[in-house]
């Protein structure tokens, strides 16, 4: 599962398409709207429940990314979010 925010992933998710021809299954989760700054409830944006093996986040806020990693610990899914600080197990944050 995909998530990105404002095409941020468009690039990646292209290269996954082209590469990776039909290896994956992917479902994307694409946020467009414009968010404040500070978001105390991510609810409205992120699923309740994931049903996936893997999660990668190219979103660009904060709380989406943060609140997306507790979720992905909790199912024990790993996440991949390249170039971000979140910490916590099960979250991979290589260099971008």
């Amino acid at each position: 599962m995909i998530f990105q925010q404002n095409g941020s992933g468009e690039k990646k998710i292209s290269g996954l398409k082209k590469y990776g021809e039909d290896a994956f299954d992917m479902e994307i989760v694409s946020i467009d709207e414009m968010l404040p700054p500070v978001l105390d409830d991510t609810s409205e944006f992120l699923p309740d429940s994931l049903s996936c093996d893997l999660v990668l986040d190219f979103m660009r806020h904060d709380d989406l990314s943060t609140d997306l990693a507790s979720l992905c610990s909790e199912l024990k899914i790993p996440l991949i979010a390249s170039g971000k600080k979140i910490v916590g197990k099960g979250a991979f944050t290589p260099p971008t």
